[in-house]
């Protein structure tokens, strides 16, 4: 069994013992400050449909719901309490300072849109409705922006996995090719962990 085999059928096969609560779950967190993305849980997610574990629809619309309450904590935790308390206590969920400026910057410049933009843009995705809760964006807007975004880019990674999965063999034809890509990426993941960590550490001492 390759690589990208073995990975896929793993998480497959916790999911399915888990069921829905494992995507609603998984995408409170990923609407949060925890980067948890959400193309490691949805299209897995569109696996079980194509074999007729899950239901499509259920599938986005349980995500859609999870994905709008991380993202209202987050949008609460920055309307309330402001970027400094979330700066401070965002360190324990793995919150990024520098991530969370960029992604202010971002919304600054380009206005609310960009919190349905951002849903499809992987870093920022989780963090977006923090500054959107930091100035004091209308909450009914927010509310909208972010359940479109959601519902669209939930329902594109399901959909995909469906496509995936139909498409099985031939992506197993090619799995020795993709195992070399996800080492890579695998790789470069540990490399840019290890280089941040060591530039924070620099700028400390």
């Amino acid at each position: 069994m390759h690589l990208t085999e073995l990975i896929s059928e793993l998480i497959t096969r916790f999911i399915d013992s888990t069921g829905y609560i494992t995507v609603f779950i998984g995408m409170i967190m990923e609407s949060m400050v925890i980067p948890l993305p959400s193309e490691t849980i949805l299209p897995f997610a569109g696996f079980l449909v194509v074999e007729g574990r899950f239901n499509f629809v259920a599938v986005v619309l349980i995500a859609t719901v999870g994905s709008l309450i991380g993202s209202t904590i987050s949008y609460l935790a920055g309307f309330y309490l402001g970027k400094p308390f979330v700066s401070k206590f965002g360190k324990y969920l793995l919150l990024d300072d520098e991530e969370l400026a960029t992604t202010e910057k971002f919304f600054h410049k380009h206005g609310e849109i960009t919190v349905f933009v951002c849903r499809f843009i992987p870093v920022v995705r989780h963090l977006i409705s923090i500054p959107a809760g930091t100035g004091k964006m209308q909450f009914a807007k927010f509310i909208a922006f972010t359940a479109s975004g959601a519902l669209l880019w939930n329902g594109i990674l399901t959909y995909i996995g469906c496509v995936l999965k139909q498409h099985w063999d031939l992506v197993l034809k090619y799995s020795k090719v993709l195992d070399y890509l996800v080492l890579m990426i695998l790789f470069a993941l540990v490399a840019l962990f290890i280089l941040r960590h060591y530039k924070k550490s620099k700028k400390i001492s």
